[in-house]
């Protein structure tokens, strides 16, 4: 028997291979880009191309939001109009993106009150994680929701945790972030000391590989790093929204963010100069235009 259609909202960095690790998979798709050519290869593996989110919402029970931000998941899901009731009423809404743990919070009020159900589960993993189902996913929201939405994340997590009620998942992901930015921005600042002191890269990174500081991150950065290598993998632009997020989740409860304070300032910088579409890695420029400033 032909499982249900799930639907599929937002192709970009990491939708759309997403999409396509649950295509694979057999999962019947109704996906729908902002952009329609970005759902070219999801028509190519059999999905259904939608013309507007609307038909998503008609056509399927569980609909997966994987958007840019809170205004592009407002937007399709018709939220402030009357349209909205229609849409999420006797659905599931995921809400898989990175957003602030408040507005996903009103954001389960409303669907509820519509008739639907929500459920929270960001990921985490950059694009390659994505293409090989090896994202780990955070799930909140209620019991019985996580455990219907769970196993239709199988294809795309090596894991998945159950992080109670919402905004608990979102929570947990700015929590994991927040150690992901430092830890690229600290390994970006030593490659550059070292290059700066006249070492080998290559040499610098066989080192740091084998000690206890090698992890699947320096592995996927490192040789980024050494091969002036910038194409995206999770975009600066991104990693800025991110550091916003966390940074406004920790004024909101007092809390000191002290390292977080300053990767904000230099990704800041890296935007600014016209970088933010790039890896997340090139804040080695901004740290780099710091150094000729300084001279």
């Amino acid at each position: 028997m032909t499982p249900p259609a799930l639907g599929f909202l937002g192709l970009g960095v990491m939708g759309r291979p997403m999409a396509l690790r649950l295509a694979a998979a057999g999962t019947p798709l109704v996906v729908w880009n902002r952009t329609p050519e970005r759902a070219g290869p999801l028509r190519a593996a059999d999905s259904e191309v939608a013309a507007d989110p609307g038909e998503v919402f008609a056509r399927t029970d569980v609909v997966l939001l994987m958007l840019a931000d809170e205004a592009a998941a407002d937007a399709v899901l018709a939220r402030g109009t009357p349209a909205f009731a229609g849409r999420v009423a006797g659905r599931t809404v995921v809400h898989m993106g990175t957003a602030s743990p408040a507005w996903s919070r009103a954001l389960e009020a409303d669907v509820r009150a519509a008739g639907g159900r929500y459920v929270e589960a960001p990921v985490s993993g950059s694009r390659v994680p994505a293409e090989q189902g090896q994202l780990v996913a955070m799930l909140a929201g209620d019991e019985s929701a996580v455990d219907a939405v769970r196993p239709l994340l199988a294809p795309l997590c090596r894991e998945t945790f159950a992080c109670g009620p919402v905004p608990g998942a979102l929570l947990m992901k700015l929590s994991v972030n927040l150690f992901l930015i430092t830890l690229v921005t600290g390994m970006t600042e030593a490659f550059h000391f070292a290059e700066r002191q006249g070492l080998d890269r290559r040499l610098f990174l066989e080192v740091l590989d084998a000690g206890p500081m090698a992890s699947a991150v320096s592995r996927m950065k490192g040789p980024k790093l050494r091969e002036r290598d910038f194409a995206v993998q999770a975009a600066a632009l991104d990693v800025l929204k991110n550091n916003r997020l966390i940074a406004g989740a920790a004024r909101e409860t007092g809390l000191a963010s002290p390292l977080l304070d300053v990767c904000h300032a230099l990704f800041e910088e890296t935007v600014a100069r016209g970088h933010g579409g790039e890896d997340m890695i090139a804040v080695l420029r901004a740290i780099e235009a710091r150094t000729e400033g300084a001279r």
